[in-house]
């Protein structure tokens, strides 16, 4: 399991990021397209490079999977899982709504989660066995008694394939019309944790996307799981729900079944 110097060092990692992305932020930086059509600035390299050389020398025998510099230590039980900005085209964008993910994951399953907004300087913090944190302090996802008055936010649902759309148009319908979010990337399931929003679905998420997500929304007393309502792990497919009140899961699956 994650210890409190895992904690620790992982918000080292957090303010190593920030210190990076911060002045950067509505400036001058260049960027290129990925051969998966999305986007890298050089806030994202930047900032990965200064948490990996932090890791590097704290935590050699520890693997590291970063979106930008690869896997490092392959084989480790404990990999730290690094994507520095979740969120490119919002920070392209210049809206504050983008952020700093970083796991740990013990055996291919998310024992500690950070998701950092370092614009706001909001940091969620999550570790396996006790309570998610908002700027130190503890928070709780809200109760939801009824899907149709749930807030429901997905980053984009053009990025779906044909099917996923159908299963996500079939919650989408579900919930209340006027509550429907797009965009927010990982600010999406901070804002859960926080009791703010009830339901985010996402789906073809890779491991870094996803891995700080799950201690997050569940030391605040939610859930997530894929599309089955399995729990997320190294293997998972990317297709991931988070739902504040864990109440709901029957009722989401069952939307997105009825697509």
């Amino acid at each position: 399991m994650a210890s409190r110097k895992d904690l620790e060092l992982a918000n080292r990692l957090a303010d190593a990021a920030g210190d990076v992305i911060r002045p950067l932020y509505r400036g001058e930086w260049s960027q290129e397209q990925k051969a998966d059509r999305s986007f890298v600035t050089e806030a994202d390299q930047a900032a990965e490079a200064a948490m990996r050389k932090i890791l590097e020398t704290e935590r050699s025998d520890d693997g590291i999977i970063g979106e930008e510099y690869g896997t490092r230590n392959e084989g480790a039980s404990r990999q730290w899982v690094l994507d520095p900005i979740d969120g490119t085209t919002s920070f392209i964008a210049g809206r504050p709504i983008f952020g700093t993910l970083i796991a740990l994951l013990q055996d291919g399953f998310p024992v500690l989660g950070i998701i950092d907004q370092p614009i706001g300087r909001e940091r969620w913090a999550g570790r396996m066995g006790h309570e998610t944190t908002f700027n130190g302090k503890p928070v709780r996802s809200a109760a939801c008694r009824e899907l149709s008055n749930a807030v429901l936010a997905t980053t984009t649902p053009h990025q779906f394939s044909d099917h996923e759309a159908d299963h996500f148009m079939g919650l989408a319908k579900a919930v209340a019309e006027r509550k429907i979010i797009y965009g927010g990337d990982c600010y999406n399931y901070g804002l859960t944790a926080s009791g703010h929003v009830d339901i985010v679905c996402e789906a073809g998420l890779k491991l870094h996307d996803f891995a700080a997500l799950v201690p997050v929304v569940e030391g605040a007393g939610g859930m997530m799981c894929d599309w089955s309502g399995e729990p997320l792990h190294a293997g998972s497919d990317g297709n991931a729900l988070a739902i504040g009140d864990p109440a709901r899961l029957e009722d989401v699956l069952e939307a997105m079944a009825l697509a």
